[in-house]
C-alpha cells in the first residue's frame, strides 16, 4: 500500500493551504498521511450487524475506531459518535446502493481521496463535528447524486481550491464552516446553483469576497452564524447578508450579541433586500439594540419575526421606535425568552405600535404567568395565540382573557397547553364568547374532572385535553367537535354521542374495548394505542360507518383465533380500515406461550382454533372406534369372559374365606361327594332317571365276581337337591366343587347353551390349575354325539378338555349301557377300584 503514498501526498499539497502562510499545517498533515497506509494492518476490520429489515444499519455509539464491515446492500449507514479517525480507499467499496452516510461526531482527520468513489448513489453525507483541517474536492468528484452535505464544525480555515463542490449539481442542502473558518472567496461555491437550505457557521470570519454566496439562487432558507463580524466587522457582515437576502428567503441569524447601534447596522441589508421572514436564534440583546433594530427595518415588508432563545438584558423601554411602521408584521414568535431584569421590566402598553398588527402571536416557554387584560385589548387583529409551556393559572387566565368578555373577538386558535390550569369550568367561561374560536389546545394541564354541562363557542371544531388527569367524560364536550384528543388520561370508557367527530385520539388510557361506533357516525380516524384493549373484531369496526385509519397497537392483546385471523386479514388489506401504526405494533400478551409474538406472525393450529369441531369430530371418531371395538369384543366373546372372570374372582374370594375358617382340618375329611355333576336343566331327566339311580343305588349285578362283595354306592352333588338355599349360586358351585373328588360334565347341545354350565366348566378349569380342587381331573360324558369341532370356538376350555381328557359317550344301544356305567364308576372310584 505504500506505493499509493506519493500520489496522495502530492494531491494533499494542492488543497491543504488556503494561503501560502498556512503551509504550517502541512507538516502535521504529512505525518497523518504517512501512517495512513499502515492503519489497516493494525488489526482485523470490525463488523456491525445492527441492520434492520429496511437495510438501515445503526452503528452509532459503538466505540468503533475504523469503518466497520456492513452488508453490501445497506441503504443507510449511521457511524455517528464513534472514534473513527481515518477513512481508507477500501472502507466503503461495494456500497453502491448506499443512500445515506453519517460520520458525525467522530475524530475523523484523514479521508482518502477515493474513499467515496464507489458511492455513486449517495444522497446524504454528514461529516460534521470531526477534525478535518482541509477539504479535498476529490472526495465529492464521483458523488453526482448528492443532495445533502454537512461539513459543519471542522477546523478547516477555508473551503480550498479548486472548488470542492464543483460536481455537486444536485446539491440542495449544504452546511459548512466552524470556529476556524477565516476566509470565503469568489468561486468557493462554484457548481452549486440553487439550494433549499444553506447553513454557514463563520463566527470568526475575517475575509469575505463580495458575491461569494450571491451565485447561489434561489435560496429557500439560510442560517448564518456571524457573531464576530457583527461585533467587529460591520462591512463584512453586511456583505454576507446582502449576498443571501432575497424576499422569499427565510433568513436565520444565530449566536448574536447585539448591544450597540453599530452591531445592528447589518440588518439594514435585510430591509433593503425586502426579506419577509427572519429568525434570531440564541440572541442576547439590549433595549438600545432592539430599538435600533426596529428603526433599521422600518417600513420593510417583514411579515414573520421569530425569536428563539433570546435574552433581554434591558427593561423593555423601546419607546424610541414608536414612530416606526411595522404594519406588515403578521406573525411574531417568541420562545425560550429570558428577562434578566424581570422586576424592572416595563409594561407592554407602550408597544401598541407593534401589538396591533400581528395576527399570530406565540410566547412559548418564557415563564409568562399573566398577560394583563389591557395588553390583550391591544391585540385587535389576533387570530392565533400560543401561550404554551408557561406559568398560567386559572386566576391569571381570567385576567389574560379579560374574564371571558370576548376581547379577542377574531381569535380562532388558542393554545394554552403545558400550564398550571386545573378547572375546566373556568376555561369554559373564558372562551364561551370567543365567537370565532375553532381550535383549543389545553393539553398537559392538571384537569382531573369535567363538569356535567358546558357552553362552548358554536364554532369550536378542535379540542385537545390530552396528558391531563381525567377519569370520566361528561356531556360537557361540545357536539360540534370534529377532532378530539383525550390521549394519556385515565379514562376507562367513552360513551358520548359526537355526530360531527372525524378524528378521535384515545391512546394512553385504560379502555378495555373500542368505543361504540354508532356514537360517531362520521369518524374517519381512531387512535387507541397503549390502553388495556384485549381484542376487537370485524363487527366492532363495522359499527363505524366511515372509519378509514385505525391505530390500536401496543395493547395487551389476547391472541384468540378470531382476533388473529381478523387482524392478519386487516394487515393484508382486507376490509376498509387501514392499520396506520404498522403490523409490528400488534403483539400478543396472552396466552403465555405467544407472549411477545407479533400477531401478524402467529400461526394457530386447528385444535386451538376449531376446538368444538375438533372435539366433536374426535368424539365421533372415538364413538365409532368404540362401537367397532365393542362389536369385535362381542364377536370374540370378551364380555362373557370378563363377566365370568369377575364372577370367579368373587367366588374365589369367598372360597378362600371358607378355607381359612377350616384350617387344620384334613382335606379328606372335607370331601363329601364323589362327584359334582354339572348339567343343563334340559338334561335333568336323564340325570335324575339314569345317572343318579345307577350310581347312588347299588345293583346286584354289579357285584365283584372275585370277591363277591357289593361295591360302595357313590355320592353325587346335584344343584337341585344339594345346594344350600339362601347362598349365592356361584358360592354353592365353588363349594360343591371343593367338596367333590371329581366333576362330571354332562355334555350336550343344551350344556353348551347354558351360562351356568359354562361357569361350572370354567371354575373347574381354574381349580385344576389353582391346585385347590379336592379331586382329580374332570370327567366328560357326551350325552349325545358331539365332536370337538362341533363345539363353538368361544368354548375354548371345553375344546381343550376334549383334546386332553378321555370322555365317555352315552351309547345309543341299550345293550352297551352296562359297559358305560362300569367305566364311569371305575373313573369315579379311581385308585380304590384299581386296588380291588
Amino acid at each position: 500500500m505504500l506505493v499509493h503514498f506519493p500520489a496522495l501526498f502530492i494531491h494533499s499539497i494542492a488543497f491543504l493551504p488556503c494561503r501560502m502562510g498556512q503551509l504550517r499545517n502541512l507538516h502535521s498533515t504529512f505525518l497523518l498521511l504517512l501512517f495512513l497506509p499502515l492503519a489497516p494492518c493494525g488489526g482485523q476490520r470490525p463488523s456491525c450487524d445492527r441492520c434492520d429489515l429496511r437495510l438501515f444499519c445503526n452503528c452509532s455509539h459503538g466505540g468503533l475506531t475504523r469503518v466497520p464491515a456492513v452488508p453490501d446492500g445497506a441503504l443507510t449507514l449511521d457511524l455517528s459518535f464513534n472514534d473513527i479517525t481515518v477513512v481508507t480507499g477500501d472502507d466503503l467499496t461495494g456500497h453502491a446502493r448506499l443512500g445515506s452516510l453519517s460520520l458525525h461526531g467522530n475524530k475523523l482527520a484523514v479521508i482518502h481521496p477515493s474513499a467515496f468513489d464507489s458511492l455513486w448513489g449517495l444522497e446524504e453525507l454528514d461529516l460534521s463535528n470531526n477534525q478535518l483541517t482541509a477539504l479535498n474536492h476529490r472526495w465529492f468528484s464521483k458523488l453526482g447524486a448528492l443532495q445533502e452535505l454537512n461539513l459543519l464544525h471542522n477546523p478547516y480555515r477555508c473551503l480550498g481550491s479548486p472548488p470542492v463542490f464543483q460536481r455537486l449539481v444536485r446539491l440542495r442542502r449544504l452546511g459548512f464552516g466552524g470556529p476556524a473558518l477565516e476566509e470565503l472567496k469568489r468561486g468557493d461555491l462554484s457548481g452549486v446553483t440553487q439550494l433549499e437550505e444553506l447553513t454557514v457557521h463563520a463566527n470568526n470570519l475575517t475575509r469575505y469576497e463580495t458575491g461569494t454566496l450571491a451565485d447561489v439562487w434561489p435560496l429557500g432558507r439560510v442560517t448564518l452564524s456571524l457573531r464576530g463580524p457583527f461585533l467587529t466587522n460591520i462591512a463584512l457582515a453586511s456583505a454576507v447578508l446582502g449576498d443571501v437576502s432575497y424576499p422569499e428567503t427565510w433568513l436565520i441569524l444565530e449566536d448574536l450579541h447585539l448591544m450597540r447601534n453599530q452591531s445592528v447596522q447589518p440588518s439594514r441589508e435585510v430591509a433593503r433586500r425586502r426579506v419577509r421572514k427572519m429568525t434570531f436564534r440564541n440572541l442576547s440583546v439590549s433595549d438600545e439594540a432592539i430599538a435600533d433594530l426596529l428603526v433599521a427595518v422600518d417600513g420593510a415588508p417583514l411579515t414573520s419575526l421569530f425569536l428563539d432563545g433570546v435574552t433581554l438584558t434591558g427593561e423593555g423601554r423601546w419607546e424610541r421606535a414608536r414612530w416606526t411602521d411595522h404594519k406588515s408584521i403578521d406573525e411574531f414568535f417568541l420562545r425560550n425568552a429570558k428577562v434578566l431584569k424581570v422586576f424592572q421590566f416595563a409594561s407592554l402598553l407602550g408597544l401598541q405600535f407593534l401589538l396591533q398588527y400581528p395576527r399570530k402571536l406565540s410566547v412559548i416557554n418564557s415563564q409568562v404567568f399573566v398577560m394583563p387584560c389591557l395588553t390583550s385589548r391591544l391585540l385587535v387583529n389576533l387570530q392565533y395565540l400560543d401561550l404554551s409551556d408557561n406559568l398560567l393559572t386559572d386566576l391569571t387566565l381570567v385576567e389574560t382573557l379579560c374574564d371571558g368578555d370576548g376581547t379577542l373577538k377574531d381569535l380562532r386558535v388558542l393554545n394554552l397547553s403545558g400550564n398550571a390550569l386545573k378547572s375546566l369550568s373556568t376555561m369554559n367561561r373564558q372562551v364561551t364568547k370567543l365567537s370565532k374560536l375553532t381550535h383549543l389546545d389545553i393539553s398537559r394541564n392538571g384537569y382531573s374532572s369535567m363538569p356535567q354541562g358546558c357552553s362552548w363557542p358554536s364554532t369550536l371544531r378542535y379540542l385537545n385535553i390530552s396528558r391531563a388527569k381525567l377519569t370520566t367524560i361528561t356531556p360537557c364536550l361540545p357536539a360540534t367537535l370534529e377532532v378530539l384528543d383525550l390521549s394519556n388520561n385515565d379514562l376507562k370508557s367513552f360513551t358520548l354521542l359526537l355526530p360531527a367527530l372525524r378524528e378521535l385520539h384515545l391512546s394512553g388510557n385504560k379502555l378495555l374495548r373500542l368505543p361504540p361506533g354508532c356514537l360517531f357516525p362520521n369518524l374517519q380516524t381512531l387512535t387507541i394505542q397503549s390502553n388495556t384493549l384485549n381484542m376487537f373484531d370485524r363487527s366492532d369496526l363495522q359499527s363505524y360507518r366511515r372509519l378509514q385509519d385505525l391505530q390500536a397497537g401496543q395493547n395487551k392483546f389476547v391472541c384468540s383465533c378470531d382476533f388473529v385471523h381478523f387482524l392478519q386479514s386487516a394487515v393484508q388489506g382486507g376490509g376498509g380500515v387501514h392499520l396506520t401504526d404498522g403490523e409490528e405494533s400488534y403483539v400478543c400478551d396472552s396466552p403465555l406461550y405467544l407472549q411477545g409474538e407479533p400477531v401478524g406472525r402467529v400461526q394457530l393450529s386447528v385444535v386451538v382454533c376449531h376446538r368444538v369441531l375438533f372435539v366433536s369430530v374426535s368424539c365421533g371418531v372415538a364413538l365409532v372406534v368404540g362401537i367397532l371395538v365393542c362389536v369385535l369384543l362381542w364377536r370374540l366373546h370378551a364380555f362373557w369372559y370378563l363377566k365370568m372372570t369377575w364372577v370367579w374372582l368373587r367366588a374365589k374370594r369367598s372360597s378362600r374365606g371358607r378355607r381359612q375358617r377350616r384350617d387344620g382340618v384334613e382335606t379328606e375329611e372335607l370331601l363329601s361327594y364323589d362327584a359334582f355333576v354339572s348339567y343343563s336343566e334340559r338334561d335333568a331327566s336323564w340325570v335324575e332317571n339314569f345317572l343318579v339311580p345307577e350310581l347312588e343305588e347299588p345293583r346286584e349285578n354289579d357285584e365283584d365276581s372275585v370277591n363277591h362283595r357289593a361295591p360302595r354306592p357313590l355320592t353325587l352333588c346335584l344343584h337341585k337337591r344339594d345346594f344350600l338355599p339362601g347362598h349365592w349360586i356361584v358360592d354353592n358351585i365353588m363349594s360343591a366343587m371343593e367338596r367333590s373328588r371329581h366333576t362330571v360334565f354332562i355334555l350336550s347341545e343344551n350344556f353348551v347353551k347354558s351360562d351356568w354350565c359354562r361357569y361350572e366348566l370354567d371354575f373347574s378349569h381354574f381349580q385344576l390349575f389353582d391346585g385347590s380342587a379336592g379331586g382329580d381331573a374332570a370327567i366328560l360324558v357326551l350325552l349325545e354325539p358331539l365332536s370337538k369341532d362341533d363345539i363353538p370356538k368361544r368354548f375354548c376350555k371345553l375344546r381343550k378338555l376334549m383334546s386332553s381328557s378321555t370322555y365317555l359317550e352315552w351309547p345309543q344301544e341299550e345293550e352297551r349301557s352296562g359297559e358305560f356305567w362300569r367305566k364311569l364308576r371305575h373313573a369315579l372310584r379311581g385308585e380304590e377300584d384299581e386296588d380291588d
